[in-house]
């Protein structure tokens, strides 16, 4: 449930545009730098959750993020100048979303599970996505009666009721109910709560950034967030629109597109525990990259059949990256995976911010999105190739591991 809440947030963007747009005469260059922070801050805060969640548990850490969520979202309805949207929306919104979504799924599949990991991971990252289906037609229809405001406040009401469920329901590791993780031959006991956790997550990433897959998965997810959250979820429905569609039809299409996200994620899932992960990133990648150099051809003010495969298409490889993603992470970077994932993610999230600001400057200066689509296309092909260049390291003396030092003991 937490998942799916946050989930929403990451697909609102592209239907705040043109009501934020229309209101208040921000340009939509202005607007996606409001937008380009939050997916930016959603990628930083990931590590430092991820750390974090090993010294005060999952529970609080996603109660606190839900919060946080809530608050920004609230004074998102209040403001009346641009640098807040970029604090509250931005920041905010961003920092809370970022605690929750791609690294809990990690964390979790690291803490609970031995076998069958990939498949879990999948299923954990398809509820970020299961709530766009259920939501962005809903929201895109209030936002049609009644304006943005009151779609605002319906999620953040939803972050809030989630929170007591978090707090009652979640368990930090499989030692808290008396049971061994899925697949484990014996059991663990509850690992001491680690201290130091910025200093932890640091020391990680300068540790891993030496390493030449760290750079090469930061590239290829940098180009993944860039060609999804910075360009489909930031300018579908307002690139839509310019053809003519109605928002509210643009944001079923994006509903339609988060249930195949179910479908390609688990599939995702599944496949990474029976296939070379680097494979898949290339045919996803490649795939998704012909789907979106051919999207300027298939707009149209009315949903034709070609707009329906492609958003078939689309939505199955969207998400699926995630899964073979987190598994090389694992692969390589052994029990502080979940903290380097979160450093990748954040290299996603750049990509993301900068396609989603520099996107509405482009829409801004040619007064079309065509180029947009072309440029992510092109570099969706590039990052097949570099998915191929990854020279896995599988036995258990190759894996590369950050140096098993004491936890730190500093404040933080």
């Amino acid at each position: 449930m937490a998942i799916i809440a946050a989930g929403t947030f990451t697909t609102m963007s592209g239907l705040l545009v043109d009501p934020l747009h229309t209101e208040f005469d921000w340009s939509r260059g202005t607007i996606g730098i409001a937008v380009s922070v939050n997916m930016v801050l959603y990628g930083l805060a990931a590590p430092f959750a991820a750390a974090l969640m090993d010294k005060v548990g999952i529970r609080r850490v996603i109660a606190g993020a839900l919060l946080i969520i809530a608050a920004g979202s609230s004074l998102t309805t209040i403001m009346t100048s641009s640098w807040q949207l970029v604090l509250f929306w931005g920041f905010l919104v961003g920092l809370g979303c970022g605690s929750v979504t791609m690294v809990f799924a990690a964390t979790v599949a690291n803490r609970w599970f031995v076998k069958r990991r990939g498949l879990v991971t999948g299923l954990l990252t398809a509820a970020s996505v299961f709530g766009q289906f259920v939501f962005l037609p809903v929201l895109s229809s209030i936002i049609d009666h009644y304006q943005w405001r009151p779609a605002i406040m319906t999620i953040a009401l939803t972050a809030l009721i989630v929170v007591p469920f978090v707090w009652l329901l979640l368990r930090d590791h499989p030692a808290d109910v008396g049971i061994t993780a899925f697949g484990a031959r014996e059991f663990a006991p509850k690992p001491s709560p680690v201290r130091g956790v910025a200093r932890r997550t640091v020391r990680v990433l300068g540790t891993s950034v030496r390493t030449m897959p760290f750079w090469l998965l930061a590239l290829t997810f940098a180009i993944c967030g860039a060609t999804t959250n910075g360009i489909m979820w930031s300018h579908f429905a307002p690139a839509a629109h310019d053809h003519g569609m109605p928002m509210t039809v643009a944001a079923s299409m994006l509903a339609m597109i988060g249930i195949f996200n179910v479908v390609g994620t688990i599939s995702s899932g599944w496949l990474t525990d029976r296939v070379d992960p680097r494979r898949l990133l290339c045919i996803f990648f490649a795939l998704r990259g012909v789907s979106l150099l051919l999207l300027p051809i298939l707009m149209t003010s009315t949903v034709q059949p070609q707009m329906i495969a492609f958003v078939i298409l689309f939505g199955i490889l969207d998400v699926a990256t995630v899964p073979p993603t987190i598994a090389l992470c694992r692969e390589f970077y052994g029990e502080d995976s979940a903290i380097v994932f979160g450093w990748i993610n954040a290299s996603h999230q750049v990509g993301a911010g900068l396609m989603a600001f520099l996107g509405g400057v482009a829409r801004d200066t040619t007064g079309s999105y065509t180029v947009v689509w072309i440029v992510a296309g092109s570099l969706c092909e590039a990052a097949a190739l570099i998915a191929l260049t990854i020279v896995r390291r599988t036995s258990s003396a190759g894996v590369l591991r950050t140096p098993q030092k004491s936890p730190d003991r500093g404040p933080f």
